[in-house]
């Protein structure tokens, strides 16, 4: 059976496959032209780097995201838009863990301003356009939105919360509760 060609969107693709499989620190180069049945310098017309590799792995991610979190928030405002956005990310968390591990990363130049970090943006704006946090502190609220999704499904993947009752998900939809509360009641400075 002929082999499929290689392309920049091959190679990437087959990356974050690997990095689902064996964590995203064992995406390298030599890695990936062993599952494609390539010498390691035949990647190298259509990656760069292993940098290169990394931001292609974070950018694929970043656009799968940003396609669950769209439809997850569609025609949802509120709580109901806060709860599709969170469990999208949990969900992709799950599902796809060395591609999430990819996001936990600072990305190039070219990740930072592509289309899917782009939408990621937008969408993040969509949720908190249904609270009345001011436009002028949405960058706070987005670090915050950040800091509590990202850690708590970091704490989730290393089996942080294994050892006591209740469940994750009791502790999952407490985090949800109180971040709505939070966004409903956003400090001003005054």
């Amino acid at each position: 059976m002929p082999r499929t060609p290689l392309t920049a969107t091959s190679v990437i693709a087959d990356a974050a496959a690997l990095a689902d499989e064996d964590g995203f620190d064992a995406v390298t180069l030599s890695a990936v032209a062993r599952r494609l049945g390539v010498r390691t310098p035949s990647l190298y017309s259509h990656v760069r780097d292993r940098e290169a590799l990394l931001d292609g792995v974070t950018a694929l991610a970043l656009a799968e995201l940003a396609g669950r979190v769209s439809a997850a928030i569609a025609g949802r405002a509120g709580r109901h838009a806060l709860e599709g956005f969170a469990t999208a990310h949990r969900t992709y968390a799950l599902e796809s863990p060395g591609r999430w591990q990819s996001l936990q990363r600072r990305a190039g130049e070219p990740v930072v301003r592509s289309k899917a970090a782009r939408d990621i943006v937008a969408l993040t704006g969509a949720v908190l356009r249904g609270y009345p946090v001011p436009e002028d502190e949405h960058v706070h609220a987005v670090r915050l939105l950040g800091s509590t999704i990202n850690g708590y499904l970091a704490l989730e993947r290393i089996g942080g919360f294994d050892h006591s009752k209740p469940s994750p998900e009791v502790s999952w939809r407490k985090a949800l509760d109180a971040l709505d509360v939070l966004l409903k009641k956003w400090p001003s400075d005054s």
